[in-house]
């Protein structure tokens, strides 16, 4: 097995996407402390380019992404930032935790990883 060739270090399966494309091929295993982080308690009019701005200060941002209400058209009130570095994400996570941006106070954590898409557990006999 994988796991005891890497001296018995627990791999994680994470589906890493940024759209709904649930391409098999995306599949990969890390260990540690991931780049991404879910950011909560971000305003209503807090734009993608904004939420990397200031994230932008601790290293290379690769993706920003504020995940929108479509009905009511604005921010949910929480997002993901993907930086390029893993010590650059916990630089990040320590100093942004608990700070303001467009004037509400945000809180950032590791992203959890997607789980993968269910499986019906019937089996089908035709």
């Amino acid at each position: 097995m994988a796991a005891s060739r890497l001296g018995g270090n627990i791999l994680k399966f994470v589906y890493h996407s940024s759209s709904y494309n649930k391409n098999l091929g995306q599949l990969f295993f890390f260990r540690g402390f991931a780049s991404t982080l879910f950011v909560k308690g971000i305003s209503f009019s807090t734009t993608d380019e904004g939420l990397a701005n200031s994230f932008s200060q601790f290293g290379k941002v690769v993706e920003a992404k504020v995940i929108m209400d479509k009905v009511r058209n604005r921010s949910k009130g929480y997002g993901y930032v993907t930086l390029a570095e893993e010590d650059e994400a916990r630089k990040a996570l320590t100093v942004m935790n608990g700070q303001l941006l467009d004037g509400r106070v945000i809180f950032v954590d590791k992203a959890r990883p997607r789980s993968l898409p269910r499986t019906s557990s019937r089996a089908v006999d035709e």
